[in-house]
């Protein structure tokens, strides 16, 4: 187990950019939640600081509880090749996917069980009686039961899951059955993830986006610019532009020069292409390779000067998902395949993880810079690369799955792909909004309020708070 620096956040912050209404409830909902804290603790655990979701929110999250002066820490535990194997065919699963294997047999289980109780050696004498602990995903979930006995309230907060039940979901939910049944509560990003079995407190709070974080906050046109042709990425003719950028704890960073972020020493995009973009993890879920094969295959449905980016981490910076080096390959292979009339205007993108900020800067610049923002997942837990580009006010298509159906109005906010395997559909889509700037500029505009009134930390906040204050009363 190690801890992760995480530095306080005053929520009057949000005055930047929430209506003075929200700034005081939320700053008195922190004053009285820290006073029913009082004492106490709050421990956050997952599997990794980097590389997800789950990590950027609990920097924020954190972050944000600290500045309300309640005690907050986060730990990432540690494990083998074999234990993040299982935890990741446990993510498959849980999602209703095979993934390599559909099974985890009673050795997956007790290895599973070791690893979690080595990560308990130590680490547990530093959590008192009364405190709080948020295990984050089924990595952690086997930690439940030590921690209760030791008195602490644990509350097992799940980011993933499927709407509908299968054989897969059941051999999932089957494994984690007797390490989550420990939790006091349990909190889903939507009801539907809950299995009906479960005898915890189930509470649901969506995920919520930091518009101040590198990766969302403004950036003007000669930031992105100069940012993302320093990483090599797209090219410019007008100069270096504005390398600077805010870290995390407010000190000054620089976008580095990079070489072969673009993968197969492929060449810079052009400074006037259209950009269809999708950021994600190289996760077969995330169906990169669905993407790279409708836009190739219908390449004549969309304007000549259109061009598509699939960005995701580079594999060697992301621990717990061993499946990444393999999709990225699919990738590469499927592209390597293509003609060269095609292959020129399909590119794939790994982006550095040594530097977080720099990391979230680059995709920041990158879903600023695009015309149109893709995310065909074949399922998601939630979609914070849906709210992301929404908050940018950039046009969106999408798959109707899980958590994406909660942010996106059909028509309305994006436009929503009602079968994730629909190619051509999906190609069509997309095109359809190269073809339309002002349909464009009005889905993007609806976008942005929406994560306004939706998808901002206030309130998820707000919903933590209710729920420490709850299991801290009794």
């Amino acid at each position: 187990m190690r801890e992760v620096s995480v530095g306080a956040v005053a929520l009057d912050r949000f005055a930047q950019v929430l209506p003075p209404e929200r700034v005081a409830l939320l700053s008195e909902a922190g004053r009285r939640t820290a006073e029913a804290l009082a004492g106490r603790t709050v421990w956050n655990v997952s599997s990794t600081e980097r590389g997800g979701g789950v990590a950027e929110m609990l920097q924020t999250l954190v972050g944000y509880g600290r500045g309300a002066g309640i005690d907050t820490r986060w730990f990432v535990i540690t494990g083998d090749d074999r234990f993040f194997a299982v935890t990741k065919r446990l993510h498959n699963l849980l999602h209703g996917f095979r993934g390599d294997l559909d099974h985890l047999d009673p050795a997956d289980q007790d290895h599973y069980r070791e690893v979690l109780a080595r990560n308990l050696e130590g680490w547990q004498g530093q959590v008192s009686p009364g405190d709080i602990v948020l295990l984050h995903d089924p990595q952690t979930a086997g930690m439940a039961q030590a921690l209760r006995e030791h008195g602490a309230h644990v509350i097992w907060r799940s980011h993933i899951g499927s709407d509908r039940s299968n054989a897969y979901t059941d051999r999932g939910w089957t494994f984690l059955r007797p390490f989550i049944e420990s939790a006091e509560a349990c909190v889903f990003s939507r009801k539907e993830y809950a299995p009906p079995w479960l005898t915890p407190q189930v509470t649901v709070v969506p995920p919520s986006l930091d518009p101040f974080s590198a990766k969302n906050a403004p950036m003007a046109t000669h930031s992105i610019r100069g940012a993302l042709d320093r990483a090599g990425i797209v090219r410019r003719s007008d100069g270096d532009g504005n390398l600077a950028f805010v870290r995390r704890d407010g000190t000054a960073g620089t976008v580095r020069a990079h070489r072969g972020l673009l993968v197969d020493e492929d060449r810079p995009l052009p400074p006037d292409a259209e950009v269809l973009l999708q950021v994600s993890r190289w996760d077969h879920l995330k169906d990169m390779a669905g993407v790279l094969t409708a836009f190739t295959d219908h390449l004549d449905l969309f304007p000549q000067n259109v061009h598509l980016l699939l960005v995701g981490p580079d594999v060697r910076g992301v621990t717990d998902d061993p499946e990444g080096a393999q999709v990225l390959e699919e990738c590469r292979e499927l592209r390597a395949g293509l003609p060269p009339s095609k292959r020129e205007r399909a590119h794939l993108c790994c982006l550095p993880m040594d530097d977080v900020d720099e990391n979230a800067h680059l995709v920041n610049a990158l879903q600023r810079h695009a015309t149109v923002v893709a995310q065909k997942s074949l399922m998601e837990g939630f979609g914070l690369t849906v709210t992301e580009p929404m908050w940018k006010q950039r046009p969106l298509v999408a798959s109707a799955v899980g958590g994406i159906v909660d942010q996106i109005v059909d028509g309305v906010s994006g436009v929503l792909l009602d079968d994730p395997t629909d190619l051509e559909r999906f190609a069509t889509l997309a095109a359809g909004l190269f073809a339309d700037p002002g349909r464009r500029q009005q889905l993007g505009a609806a976008a942005h309020d929406r994560v306004l009134r939706q998808f901002l930390g206030d309130r998820h906040l707000l919903q933590y708070g209710e729920l420490f204050t709850s299991l801290a009363s009794g």
